[in-house]
């Protein structure tokens, strides 16, 4: 099939799957969903998944929230608001309503867009891409758009080449070698290669294309069927592999790459340590995650704050970072940074020393704490003194420690050791 003139993107628009809590994260999710984490200084989680189909030339846009989603509406409220109806672009933030029914919530992925089909209706859209909030990447999703209409399928699915070792964590794709889905599993035992190398996989990403008319009436026929989970990856991929034409995208066709021979770079920031290693990584000397790549921009809601400032040039009282990011409105008063980054508003006082830590925002860090391999929540104010990362038995009396070492801070867990002394 050949596709028709003209940008597939602007005929298509992106369905946003931003309501999970993702508790993996711990105490990070207990105030905030998954996408609405903070991640790389200044953006949210979400952003990438917005950023990607914003920079593929999608002007249509929605968002299905549902778990603690305030934080996540306001963010996009205040960082997403720039789309003008009468230039035909749209971001609506569906928050999980009762609009079926007076007694279900969002009960799948699949069922949050079934609920809102009358306002997908009202885009006058022919495809329609589904997108997961919560991974942080870069990819064109024109070029999945363009592969979905010449290959005639009904759902393409996005996809990543991983080790068969790992596949075992994922949704994995077998293929013939055109590419079209033979067959879906979950987390398999004995994950099926690709038929181009024995060693690998292809894990489904969470993204999938589809011409909107064909989604709409899969939708409708599943609402119908009492046995349905209610998913896309439980129920409607499965059903088109059976019964329809369904193909893999790989994602390493469509990736933006700030450099041909960078990696395809895909993370799932699902657990403290991913989130903690993910993040510390934008602080190498050439990370694969390029976010200063002004040809495909991170956009995000940027607060009027002013630069950065290091203060103190005293021995062992200096304000200095290195290999580190610092985000504006940060005060680096007599503080040692290293390996470390800073989101916006973070104030740090004389004496300090920061190693390989994740700070958010608006975080104070008083005098004389030492604090390694951390993850710090927004608004903690870190006591004077306080030493974090050196002694993890001590540590996990009153914090969260992960297996690989990593130590979550957050003010509860301060209060409650206040209180105990």
């Amino acid at each position: 099939m050949t596709p028709s003139t003209g940008r597939l993107s602007t005929r298509s628009m992106a369905f946003v799957l931003a309501g999970g809590r993702g508790s993996r994260l711990r105490e990070l999710t207990d105030n905030r969903a998954k996408p609405a984490v903070y991640f790389g200084g200044k953006t949210r989680i979400i952003d990438f998944a917005l950023s990607n189909a914003l920079n593929s030339g999608i002007r249509k846009m929605a968002i299905a929230t549902q778990y603690k989603a305030h934080s996540l509406i306001r963010h996009c409220q205040r960082g997403w608001n720039f789309f003008r109806p009468e230039r035909n672009e749209y971001l609506d933030i569906l928050p999980a309503s009762q609009r079926v029914s007076e007694t279900h919530w969002y009960r799948g992925t699949a069922d949050a867009v079934f609920q809102n089909i009358d306002i997908v209706d009202s885009y006058d859209i022919d495809y329609v891409v589904i997108l997961a909030g919560d991974h942080i990447y870069k990819m064109d999703y024109e070029v999945m758009l363009r592969e979905h209409v010449e290959t005639g399928a009904d759902v393409t699915v996005g996809c990543l080449t991983v080790p068969r070792a790992e596949g075992t964590e994922f949704g994995i794709m077998a293929t013939d070698h055109a590419g079209r889905i033979t067959d879906f599993v979950e987390k398999p035992a004995n994950p099926p290669a690709t038929p181009d190398d024995p060693e690998k996989a292809l894990a489904s990403m969470g993204i999938y294309v589809f011409r909107w008319k064909f989604l709409r009436q899969l939708l409708r026929d599943d609402a119908a069927d009492p046995a349905s989970g209610r998913d896309f990856g439980g129920d409607i991929i499965p059903l088109v592999v059976r019964n329809g034409k369904a193909m893999a995208h790989r994602f390493e066709e469509s990736c933006v790459r700030h450099h041909p021979a960078a990696p395809a770079y895909w993370r799932d920031v699902g657990t403290l340590d991913a989130f903690w290693q993910a993040n510390i990584d934008l602080t190498d000397f050439d990370p694969d995650l390029d976010l200063w790549d002004r040809n495909w921009p991170i956009w995000t809601y940027s607060e009027v704050v002013p630069p950065a400032k290091f203060i103190h040039d005293e021995e062992k009282r200096r304000g200095l970072a290195v290999s580190s990011m610092v985000a504006g409105g940060c005060i680096i008063s007599g503080t040692e940074v290293r390996n470390s980054l800073l989101f916006t508003g973070v104030h740090t006082n004389s004496y300090a020393v920061l190693d390989h830590a994740i700070v958010l925002p608006e975080v104070v860090i008083q005098r004389h704490a030492r604090l390694r391999k951390v993850v710090i929540d927004r608004g903690v104010v870190i006591p004077e003194g306080l030493v974090v990362g050196e002694d993890p038995e001590n540590d996990r009396r009153w914090f969260r420690v992960t297996d690989q070492g990593v130590t979550l801070i957050t003010q509860a867990m301060l209060d409650r050791r206040a209180e105990t002394g």
